[in-house]
């Protein structure tokens, strides 16, 4: 009886011991649109760095089930410890997805590209004639190509 109750017991631990639930990032943010570029570029880099991190853990998440596998053949209670959740990749693929959107949020607001010029303050052109155009010349028709010279037989 307390053999099963132990058994019981260390597998529940074990099994909460897994692994951590996903906890994928959203991709629209209630702050986005207080976002200037400089933001967006800063978030851009710290999801990179989180990306590596979690790629990270994803091969130090499979070798840890590989060797649980491994030793759950001679103790089996052991495959209670794997982890199949999926965390990295959910949230790597959610960190891909915005990503995206970060990348369509900075074309939006123009990040990257130069400054416009300050303009002077002089007052508004008028509108110029427009300029006459040289007369259009006729192209002259294409003379066919001539034929090359036949092998002598």
């Amino acid at each position: 009886m307390r053999a099963g109750i132990f058994a019981a017991t260390a597998a529940l631990a074990l099994a909460a011991c897994a692994g951590r639930s996903p906890q994928p990032v959203a991709v629209v943010q209630p702050t986005d649109r207080f976002m200037d570029c400089t933001a967006i570029l800063a978030e851009v880099q710290a999801n990179n760095d989180k990306v590596k991190q979690l790629a990270s853990d994803k091969g130090l998440k499979t070798a840890q089930n590989v060797a649980a596998g491994v030793a759950g053949f001679v103790v089996p209670i052991l495959w209670f410890g794997m982890d199949f959740q999926g965390t990295a990749d959910a949230e790597i693929t959610a960190l891909n997805n915005r990503q995206q959107y970060l990348g369509m949020l900075a074309d939006q607001k123009r990040c990257g590209e130069a400054a416009p010029a300050p303009q002077a303050s002089a007052p508004p052109a008028r509108a110029k004639k427009p300029a006459k155009q040289a007369p259009k010349v006729a192209a002259e028709p294409e003379q066919p190509a001539p034929e090359p010279p036949q092998p002598r037989q």
